[in-house]
């Protein structure tokens, strides 16, 4: 009897979708009780204060205003070469490190760290990240037959767990002779913690021991999907001048998306950009992740290209554009000191949030505490480890009770 036609490395493939799936929940609340009613805490894109889906007003004047052969005609499978000179200066901003660079455009963020998992480790491999990730980091793995292992984010001061990422390293190289490292800062998700200048000096100083025996190479990822809803943008990539002649078995990439920071989530646009000290090293990822890209997608939208390039080459664009991004930063930004202000007063347990989109509170049943939260209308994501919050997607006036509501739940089942 037939059971399947799939090859054997796919079967059973089956996308769970825990965020999707608890906010097909909420929409079903919404239908039943009315949108003022419900709180949706797991959508990861910006609502304005009025629930609507938020675009920065000058992205949508001058995207609905460029020529037509922009919006629908093949780009270069690497992307416009000014596009990639532009992602690349807005990636480093005025802390670029020394060394040689190279862009390669991708599929939005996704598309790059894609590109640097196949790329970068051999079949088998275990890639590290921390215990709190993005679930699609896991996917992306699997899908390539490499092996997702963490080490916990915090140690028991809830700073960044320097030792335990020590140890895992260690493990890791004495069995493998590369190891790709992925590090999702500043404003990480789920928990919107930052490393520190300290923190990243840690980091690297692990990697540099490691570089030093032979025939051993290390791949550092940074996903920097948040960037722009972190803080200060020359404060938020002060880190990056760490990176200046790091030793040529060590690659750094850097994953750009176009995603958060235009808010043009389904454009579908980003790159990933390379840096070493070897100019033989980023000839050689230009090279591979161009060839990768044309086996995977081809090339990818022309338009979303264009638009970044017309805000950015006309300062005048370019000036409204971050003047009405960092105003999408602010309500973000209060909304996530809202919470963790009235996490403080009730004694609520929530991980260190610095900024980004997103904040979460440890929980040993998490989807028991999200299913509690649906007494008060309250929707949120339960993530292995805990409850994430999306603050990004939560008004202002919804904020207010729900680090007390979040508690009352956590009590109820834990």
């Amino acid at each position: 009897m037939l059971v399947s036609m799939a090859a054997s490395h796919s079967v059973g493939k089956i996308a769970k979708d825990v965020i999707f799936g608890a906010s097909a929940a909420c929409k079903e609340a919404v239908n039943k009780h009315g949108s003022e009613k419900v709180t949706n805490a797991t959508i990861g894109a910006i609502m304005d204060d009025t629930g609507k889906l938020a675009c920065i007003p000058i992205v949508e004047k001058v995207l609905r205003t460029l020529p037509t052969n922009d919006l629908i005609s093949y780009a270069p499978i690497s992307g416009i070469p000014e596009y990639l000179d532009m992602a690349t200066e807005l990636t480093f901003g005025n802390h670029r490190p020394d060394g040689y660079t190279a862009a390669v455009a991708t599929a939005g963020g996704t598309g790059g760290i894609h590109h640097t998992i196949w790329n970068y480790t051999e079949m088998g491999d275990s890639v590290l990240t921390s215990d709190w990730f993005w679930g699609t980091y896991n996917m992306l793995c699997r899908e390539s037959g490499r092996k997702l292992v963490t080490y916990p984010l915090f140690d028991d001061k809830q700073n960044f767990n320097t030792a335990a990422f020590a140890v895992k390293v260690d493990e890791l190289m004495a069995k493998q002779d590369s190891l790709l490292i992925i590090i999702n800062t500043p404003a990480h998700n789920p928990t919107g913690y930052s490393l520190s200048d300290s923190d990243w000096s840690n980091v690297l100083d692990i990697c540099r021991k490691h570089a030093k025996t032979p025939g051993k190479k290390l791949t550092i990822m940074v996903d920097i999907a948040y960037i722009d809803y972190a803080g200060e943008k020359d404060e938020t990539r002060k880190f990056m001048e760490q990176f200046t002649n790091l030793p040529d078995n060590i690659l750094t990439i850097f994953t750009f998306s176009m995603s958060k920071g235009y808010t043009v989530y389904g454009q579908r646009c980003g790159a990933m950009i390379g840096l070493s000290s070897s100019q033989e090293v980023i000839t050689e990822f230009a090279a591979i992740n161009k060839y990768t890209s044309r086996a995977t997608w081809s090339n990818v939208n022309h338009g979303a290209m264009a638009l970044l390039v017309a805000i950015n080459k006309d300062k005048t664009l370019q000036q409204q554009f971050e003047f009405e991004r960092d105003a999408l930063y602010q309500m973000i930004r209060r909304r996530g000191s809202k919470f963790m202000q009235e996490a403080r007063d009730c004694q609520l347990n929530a991980l260190p949030y610095k900024a980004g989109f997103f904040l979460s509170i440890p929980a040993k049943d998490s989807a028991a505490v999200c299913n509690k939260l649906h007494e008060d209308l309250i929707f949120a994501v339960p993530l292995k480890a805990g409850v994430r919050i999306a603050v990004c997607s939560v008004p202002l006036k919804k904020i207010t009770g729900m680090a007390q509501k979040l508690l009352k739940a956590l009590k109820a089942v834990e």
